[in-house]
């Protein structure tokens, strides 16, 4: 990766200190996972729980996430200014955004009931009944969410990064204590009918907990950099808040159409048993990398974008978004290919103990394979979209949103057969929900497809032929080494206890990934060359 600096640190120390934070959070919400899956399997209790999660959820990851539309409209404008001034405007934004959430947890509790009759429409009673508690204890998030998105940004915008990128491990150190008191008190029993409802409680506030620690986490921080305001400010005359509000509303609405495009996909598994469940312990084991990786390339990026979009500086900023979607296509591709390829295996060694029985591991290895498939999408997506948000123009991401929507909804049906009231009119389509992940990849394909030729437009030129022959180098070299990898975890006998599944994933998996990088680096793609210096570098160095 190139040297540009930013005011307090270069890029490369700045990704490095997000992808050891961000693994480190991204291990404890794996173990979470485990936890959750040997307590729950696909029971009630958990396939509740992704129903009434899906608003919270959106809220604090999307808002209050790393990346998110508050986190990246905040760094868009700090990173620009005196820090007296972004004390100023982090308390008024605070106010406004803090006052707007707290009217949307109220209406999380007043209409819990038929939010979850609109995202599982075809659930019974007694799991409805659950998932709209578990919707009313989790509705604060939405107030939390906000706050933590704000006070992130701005220590983003500070340089200040290793805080943001470990938060999330608070929320899995509550949860797995909360699971802990709950399995002394039902011990075995924890996943069995008569504790359903006691464990989708324990699984809604341990996550409320989990919130509010991450907020309360950032404060001395944001104090130590002179802004921690706890006051209430109404000063939103201010240029700056304007300026904030510009990005932050198109790109929460563009967050939230992707939001959307999560309940329509809910809609549909309502009516397949324990998709929900599936989907979540799938979206798990492709979130950790892809969280990984994200944070390495749009933390330190972001901030650069926001500083070179003046006309003398163009020629710069088209060679950092070429970096960010090429190191993107070049980490994502191997990881899909070998996700596809290892899907049985890792879904095994990672939860098949305890409840998640052998029919649970079927289900989610076939979500995990479709996930696998569009993983490239997904991040180079995301970097496109910061493109625009440092731009100023988060109305162009929220179009494509927009027309995203009725896509999916297409997608999702006519990949579950084309369900109609008298059955299924194309059966044969019905790939039930791996299905469902499938609609996904595709709006996310044509998604990416239209920001490029949007950036295009706006920037006056882009390379996109150059950047798609090099893609197409990279994909060859993944399905290579994807192939090798399943043809190691299909031809020989390993043993079948978890240190063999270990080995498995482990062999396999680095034989396909060794694969891909000297092919890659063989076909002369720029950035899988440095990719693959700078992890031998670090593991060389980590050696000595």
């Amino acid at each position: 990766m190139a040297e540009i600096a930013t005011p307090a640190k270069n890029l490369r120390q700045i990704a490095m200190v997000v992808a050891v934070a961000t693994a480190l959070s991204k291990v404890a919400g794996l173990v979470r996972q485990q936890a959750i899956a040997a307590a729950f399997g696909v029971g009630a209790a958990y396939d509740a729980f992704n129903y009434a999660y899906v608003l919270p959820g959106f809220l604090l990851i999307l808002l209050g996430g790393i990346n998110g539309p508050f986190h990246s409209a905040v760094v868009s404008v700090m990173a620009k200014q005196e820090r007296a001034e972004s004390a100023r405007l982090l308390a008024a934004i605070n106010t406004l955004v803090g006052l707007g959430l707290l009217g949307a947890t109220v209406l999380l509790v007043l209409l819990a009931d038929p939010l979850i009759t609109l995202v599982g429409p075809g659930l019974d009673p007694a799991l409805h009944d659950l998932a709209a508690l578990q919707l009313r204890l989790m509705a604060p998030m939405a107030l939390f969410a906000g706050l933590i998105g704000l006070g992130f940004g701005a220590l983003n915008a500070a340089d200040e990064y290793w805080l943001p990128a470990i938060s999330p491990l608070l929320s899995s150190l509550a949860v797995l204590l909360g699971l802990g008191l709950l399995w002394f008190q039902a011990g075995p029993a924890i996943g069995t009918a008569p504790w359903a409802l006691a464990g989708g409680a324990v699984l809604a506030l341990s996550t409320l907990g989990g919130a509010i620690l991450q907020w309360l986490i950032q404060l001395p921080a944001l104090a130590r950099q002179g802004l921690g305001q706890l006051r209430l400010s109404f000063n939103w005359k201010q240029p700056g808040v304007k300026e904030v509000l510009q990005v932050m509303g198109p790109a929460t609405l563009s967050s939230g159409m992707l939001q959307i495009n999560v309940y329509v996909d809910l809609f549909f598994a309502s009516g397949i048993s324990g998709a929900a469940a599936g989907l979540g312990y799938a979206g798990l084991l492709v979130q950790t990398p892809l969280g990984i990786l994200s944070n390495m390339l749009l933390v330190p990026l972001l901030p650069v974008f926001a500083r070179l979009t003046a006309p003398e500086d163009r020629g710069q900023l088209l060679q950092r978004i070429r970096q960010g979607v090429m190191l993107s296509n070049a980490s994502m591709l191997p990881l899909g290919a070998l996700m596809v390829a290892l899907a049985g295996p890792i879904v095994a060694l990672v939860y098949e103990r305890g409840a998640f029985n052998a029919n649970a591991a079927s289900l989610v290895v076939g979500i995990l394979m479709a996930y696998g498939v569009g993983m490239p999408a997904y991040l180079s997506r995301d970097v496109l979209v910061r493109v625009f948000y440092a731009l100023g123009d988060g109305n162009t991401p929220f179009r494509i949103s927009m027309a995203g929507i009725g896509l999916n909804a297409g997608l999702d049906w006519l990949l579950v057969g084309c369900p109609l009231p008298g059955g299924l009119l194309l059966p044969q389509l019905n790939f039930q929900a791996p299905g469902l992940v499938l609609a996904t990849v595709g709006v996310n394909v044509v998604s990416c497809l239209a920001l490029l030729i949007a950036l295009r437009k706006k920037l006056g030129a882009l390379p996109i032929g150059a950047w798609a022959k090099d893609t197409g180098l990279l994909t060859i070299a993944a399905l290579v080494g994807g192939l090798l990898a399943w043809a190691l975890a299909t031809a020989i006998a390993w043993p079948p206890h978890l240190i063999g599944k270990l080995l498995q994933v482990l062999i396999c998996g680095g034989s396909g990934a060794v694969s891909y990088g000297l092919i890659a680096g063989g076909l002369g793609v720029p950035e899988a060359r440095e990719l693959g210096r700078s992890i031998i570098q670090r593991c060389v160095g980590r050696a000595r």
